[in-house]
């Protein structure tokens, strides 16, 4: 065939491929505007829910702490009130663009909520919800009289702070200051350099971030000759009265904190702190059970494993490996206790992986699962970790959802009902499950730092050599 015969051929056939690659876009564009729409959708019936939820804490626990969702009644963690579900709820409220819902909340906190209460509180409990809850707050709305609150409430706390050690003490008086309870876990120990550092920042008073610093390397510096912490720890003493080292519950925040405040204030301490235990735990926890990787736990002097008993908080540690970076293992983790909800539907609270069973079959509505699944999406893109979204929500919707909002569940085999809302379920499970699905162009990932209670705080608003010299670091 001569080249103008070839090209004459050709010119035939250009109209045929135009129109094959058009129809090849536009399918393209129509199965990626399918997939935003779906994704729309869910991001709303997520905020329907939250809403409802909300409502219904407002009409049978409005002034608690807590909602019991099965008995329309409501509870509180002390003998007085303060406020907890509220305050944890804000962030994501905000979030979601509940704007009134929140300001409801803002007018209680500056015209009802005082501090000066002769009750003994878990530390470790109200910095994380009520100190956080409000610093946020703060961050939402400049409003110097909520400022004014969050500083109080820490002054309050400070006390428990003066140990042996400097960990904290489990229990303190929020209006005598006197404290009790001189063993706790490191994540009671720990988990204070986000809130307390915060705190620093915007008064500019290094008291509250060098007191959680002290506490957080009174473990660091009694790691074993391997590098591993301990679970627990007489604060007077600084013995350690369980030699057993993990990321499970009891001791999960501690190392979020480490790399997470780092990311905020730039103290090279934490990062330093933070190599050195990841490179321990990567070298002696992991171990593979059934073509998955589990982190048990293990002997802190001798990294030998004692235990392969997991806790569903756990499940936060992929989420963790993604942000400091290593993402081949956050998803093979992540893979493990996507297998393990789909054993029930549900996440048991404690589960023996050699044993294959449950040890504690509760689900509390956690978040941890859905964090570390909206983290990897994020960073991967890869939609498997979307579906595993999609695939928790509609468990939770089936099994939890009650008329007015949600509650836990006894037990993740039977799907018994538990009379019981946990706050974190207003301040973590909902936001994490709306942001997963929901358009990041009101909310893009990187501009935050989420604390252990996802309460948002920009990291644009710290800069890091003023953190330096607000901190005293």
């Amino acid at each position: 065939m001569s080249a103008n015969a070839y090209y004459t051929s050709m010119k035939k056939f250009i109209p045929i491929f135009l129109s094959l690659a058009l129809l090849m876009a536009c399918s393209g564009n129509n199965n990626k505007n399918q997939d935003q729409q779906k994704q729309s959708q869910l991001a709303q019936q997520v905020k329907a829910e939250t809403l409802r939820s909300w409502q219904g804490y407002k009409t049978y626990a409005w002034g608690s702490d807590v909602l019991l969702p099965l008995s329309k009644s409501s509870e509180n963690w002390y003998d007085e009130p303060l406020y907890i579900s509220p305050i944890d709820a804000y962030s994501t409220l905000r979030v979601m663009g509940f704007d009134d819902e929140a300001k409801e909340i803002e007018n209680y906190v500056i015209d009802s909520l005082h501090f000066d209460k002769d009750i003994y509180v878990k530390v470790f409990e109200v910095n994380i919800r009520v100190l956080g809850g409000l610093l946020s707050m703060y961050q939402y709305t400049g409003n110097e009289k909520i400022l004014a609150k969050a500083e109080d409430f820490g002054r309050r706390l400070l006390p428990a702070f003066e140990t042996g050690t400097g960990m904290p003490a489990y229990w303190v008086n929020l209006k005598t200051g006197r404290i009790k309870g001189d063993t706790i876990n490191m994540a009671e120990a720990g988990t204070y350099l986000l809130e307390m550092g915060i705190l620093s920042y915007y008064t500019k008073d290094p008291v509250f971030y060098q007191k959680a610093k002290k506490a957080t390397f009174a473990a660091y510096d009694r790691r074993s000759e391997i590098g591993l912490i301990g679970e627990r720890m007489d604060i007077q003493t600084g013995e350690w009265t369980n030699r057993s080292s993990h990321i499970c519950a009891g001791v999960d925040s501690y190392f979020e904190y480490l790399y997470k405040a780092w990311l905020l204030f730039g103290d090279p301490d934490l990062k330093d702190a933070w190599d050195n235990s990841i490179a321990a735990i990567e070298k002696y926890i992991p171990e593979i059970q059934d073509s998955l990787v589990w982190y048990g736990r293990v002997d802190m002097d001798s990294g030998e494993h004692i235990s392969s008993v997991i806790t569903l908080y756990d499940a936060f540690f992929p989420g963790l490996l993604a942000i400091s970076g290593n993402i081949e293992k956050a998803e093979k983790l992540q893979r493990t206790w996507d297998w393990l909800w789909n054993q029930n539907g549900l996440e048991p609270m404690a589960y023996d992986y050699k044993k294959h069973e449950p040890t504690y079959p509760v689900y509390d509505l956690n978040p941890e699962i859905i964090e570390s699944a909206y983290y990897l999406f994020h960073f991967t893109g890869d939609s498997t970790y979307y579906n595993m979204g999609v695939t928790y929500w509609n468990d939770i919707l089936q099994y939890c959802k009650n008329d007015m909002a949600f509650n836990a569940i006894e037990n993740v085999v039977t799907k018994e009902k538990r009379d019981y809302m946990a706050t974190y379920f207003f301040a973590e499970t909902l936001k994490y499950f709306y942001l997963l699905f929901g358009d990041h162009g009101t909310f893009n990932f990187d501009d935050y730092i989420f604390t252990t209670e996802a309460h948002t705080f920009r990291r644009d608003q710290f800069n890091k050599t003023e953190a330096a010299k607000r901190l005293g670091f």
